[in-house]
């Protein structure tokens, strides 16, 4: 396999991986893409919002290529390499503010990855980059472990995202032309859960 093909494959992986994400957003209000669904706060358009960081901090930050728009939880500034974490707002990252709009915060993710797809573009698999927060010794990575590491990242968000959503409104799947979901309809979907539910009773009380 060429570096070309390898990057390729990557690429596609981790675009897979924010499209289905993005798809999640689809078809609710501005309310529900902003709803709390777990104790701690997990909400749609926050998971959006915080991989808009993640990207461009190891597709930008990383390799000293910096994006030029400012971002307004950046800091003062609205610059990530001005950014002091430690004197930023906790979780400020995870939700948008009622003056984020939910075409704003996507828009912003969509040019965030343009971004990084050209740090992908410009940059050879070994290209190395430095992640301060890494321990020592681990923290000059390639850009084929930190495509590695972003596709891990964005698809774990990607779970978390399609779980919220099933919560909100019952919609579930992996992509909308594949949901990856066994046949059924509404009462053998309830049918099914009512037994997990039975088989775990059982199972506690034994």
């Amino acid at each position: 396999m060429t570096e070309t093909e390898l990057k390729a494959d990557l690429h596609r992986y981790l675009q897979q991986a924010r499209e289905a994400l993005l798809w999640k957003l689809d078809g609710l209000s501005e309310y529900d893409v902003r709803r709390p669904m777990t104790p701690t706060g997990t909400n749609l358009l926050g998971l959006v919002k915080h991989l808009i960081g993640v990207e461009l901090l190891y597709l930008g930050y990383v390799f000293g290529r910096h994006f030029e728009e400012k971002v307004p939880w950046f800091g003062p500034t609205g610059r990530l390499e001005d950014m002091d974490p430690a004197a930023e707002e906790p979780n400020a990252d995870m939700w948008a503010t009622a003056e984020e709009s939910r075409e704003y915060v996507v828009g912003l993710y969509r040019r965030a990855w343009q971004h990084a797809d050209a740090t992908i573009e410009a940059l050879g698999l070994d290209e190395t980059g430095h992640v301060p927060w890494w321990a020592e010794g681990q923290n000059k990575p390639t850009l084929h472990r930190v495509l590695a590491h972003l596709i891990a990242e964005i698809q774990r968000h990607a779970g978390h995202a399609d779980i919220v959503r099933e919560l909100i409104d019952g919609a579930a799947g992996v992509r909308e032309d594949n949901d990856n979901l066994a046949p059924g309809d509404r009462a053998w979907w309830e049918e099914y859960r009512n037994r997990l539910e039975r088989v775990a009773r059982e199972a506690g009380q034994s």
